[in-house]
C-alpha cells in the first residue's frame, strides 16, 4: 500500500516537504473532460508515501499564519451542541 523508503531522522525545509507530500487538487478527478477512453484506474498512478495527503480545499493554505485567529463569520469556529435540531 505504501512505498517502501528509508526514513531519516531529519526532515527538509517545510516548503520542500510540502512539495513532496501535498498532492495537487485535480480539476476533473474522474479523468479528462470528454474522454471516450476509459482509464483502468483513477487517482494516483504511483505508490503513496507515508506523509502524503490530499489538499483540503476548504481550509487555510498556510495554517500557521492563521493560528489563533477567529474567522470573520460569527459561529464559524464553534460546533453546535446538537446537529439534528431544526
Amino acid at each position: 500500500m505504501f512505498k517502501k523508503e528509508d526514513r531519516q531522522s531529519y526532515t527538509d525545509f517545510k516548503a520542500v516537504e510540502s512539495q513532496r507530500n501535498d498532492l495537487a487538487a485535480e480539476e476533473f478527478p474522474e479523468g479528462p473532460y470528454g474522454s471516450g477512453i476509459p482509464s483502468p484506474s483513477l487517482g494516483k498512478s504511483t505508490p503513496w508515501r507515508i506523509d502524503m495527503r490530499s489538499p483540503n480545499r476548504f481550509d487555510y493554505e498556510n495554517r500557521e499564519l492563521h493560528e489563533g485567529i477567529d474567522r470573520d463569520y460569527p459561529g464559524e469556529d464553534s460546533y453546535p451542541d446538537a446537529i439534528d435540531e431544526p
